[in-house]
């Protein structure tokens, strides 16, 4: 189940480099802003591109450190609501862009995100049932 996790934390990695280097928060931000005006969605919040750089980096960082460090039932147990996000991550960016018909920023590594989250949900999957 280890290389799951490091290859979902890897996946990420690359997700939030191609986040960063096709501007996404310029995506991400009007829409977000487009959503509070339109609905009662208020909670979204906007960011700005060095915090929102920095935030994420650390969760690579944290994630790796897990990795290393966890107890393999303990990690089984974290990567489950993990797998999930980065699932719903994937899937959102593939989505999007399949309704605005562009490329979003971040679609493109979503293929290996997918990929990655489904492989650690079957792996945690498989190891809680053990």
């Amino acid at each position: 189940m280890r290389r799951a996790w490091f290859a979902l934390t890897l996946a990420l990695a690359l997700h939030v480099a191609d986040e960063a280097a096709h501007d996404f928060l310029g995506f991400y931000n009007p829409f977000v802003m487009m959503l509070r005006d339109v609905t009662l969605i208020q909670w979204l919040p906007t960011f700005e591109f060095g915090p929102w750089l920095a935030g994420l980096i650390a969760a690579v960082v944290l994630l790796l450190a897990l990795g290393r460090l966890a107890a393999e039932r303990w990690l089984a147990r974290l990567a489950l609501p993990l797998g999930t996000l980065m699932l719903l991550n994937g899937c959102g960016h593939t989505g999007m862009s399949l309704y605005t018909q562009r490329l979003i920023p971040g679609v493109l590594s979503s293929p290996v995100l997918i990929v990655t989250s489904v492989w650690l949900l079957a792996r945690s999957i498989a190891a809680l049932r053990r």
